[in-house]
């Protein structure tokens, strides 16, 4: 294992590197800058405003400046919050968008398992197929569609939850449920999949004939086969969760990551867009490894191989 993941951490530096540079380049391609949309400022002190942040120096000279704080995990400070580091902004709201996550998570997996196996026990009858569809349907909206109807069905008319803000409990269900509905879909459907396969074995035939109770062949002898597929889906959608509450946030105006991302895009914030990237890519990779070795320690037929 160690050396597995030794691997797959030398991997990770040139994939961040690759990341790095192609943001930083396309960010300065974009037309504008940080301070192109100030208001009346004169030129001499948007002049001493670029001297100050090292936007006047030659392009390259930027770039290997970035660099070379980046190797001491320095993002650099933000162009629109006066004062303060993207490292600080990082840090702030991270555990909101974290936070959201783990709700979406924990509703897409307690609804998508749930339907998932009910299909799979029930193949081929109402009980299969009115999830399969609603799960089809879940898959076909997404999350910038899905949060304005919740917010205006349990929120505005039926008053049912708060529509904004990030104070109480009920601020949290309705951008939780807008995003953990949508990988509830693609989960049910994996754990259908999953369990109808593992359902087709002999040794389940053979338990069955010897009389072991249904439901101990389901939640004992079934359902650690049937949800690899779902586990090897939770690295990405996890990554998707936290990454896709980009638009949840501005939705519900969550104090997240994602606002700050969003925010930083229109304003030209060039460490706060370079710095969020290169957090969500390290981020996902690590996802991805967990997921990796929590597969090979649940499938007797996989190795940790580099």
């Amino acid at each position: 294992m160690f050396k597995f993941i030794s691997s797959r951490v030398l991997q990770t530096i040139p994939v961040l590197f690759i990341i790095a540079t192609m943001t930083f380049f396309m960010v300065r391609a974009a037309p504008g800058g940080p301070f192109s949309q100030e208001k009346k400022i004169s030129p001499l002190i948007k002049e001493k405003m670029n001297e100050h942040y090292g936007l006047n120096d030659q392009l390259h000279v930027q770039y290997f400046n970035y660099l070379k704080n980046l190797t001491h995990l320095d993002l650099g400070p933000s162009f629109k919050h006066e004062g303060r580091t993207v490292n600080e902004l990082i840090k702030d709201s991270f555990p909101v968008s974290m936070e959201l996550g783990l709700y979406g998570l924990l509703i897409a997996l307690v609804i998508g398992i749930s339907a998932g196996l009910i299909a799979s026990v029930k193949k081929n009858s109402f009980f299969d197929y009115t999830p399969m569809s609603i799960a089809m349907i879940g898959i076909c909206l997404p999350t910038f569609v899905m949060g304005p109807i919740l917010a205006l069905v349990f929120g505005l008319h039926l008053r049912w939850f708060n529509v904004s803000g990030w104070f109480t409990m009920a601020d949290r269900v309705l951008p939780a449920m807008t995003l953990g509905l949508y990988y509830a879909a693609y989960i049910a459907r994996l754990t259908r999949g999953g369990m109808l396969e593992v359902l087709s074995q002999d040794f389940i035939r053979t338990a069955r004939a010897k009389g072991v109770p249904e439901h101990i062949i389901l939640f004992k002898h079934c359902l650690k086969g049937g949800l690899l597929p779902v586990i090897s889906f939770l690295g990405p959608a996890f990554a998707g969760l936290i990454s896709g509450s980009f638009v949840v946030e501005t939705i519900f105006q969550i104090p997240g990551l994602g606002r700050h991302f969003i925010n930083a895009a229109f304003n030209r914030d060039y460490t706060m867009v370079l710095g969020t990237v290169l957090f969500y890519a390290t981020l996902i990779i690590l996802m991805n490894l967990i997921v990796d070795i929590i597969q090979v320690l649940l499938n007797p037929k996989l190795k940790f191989e580099s």
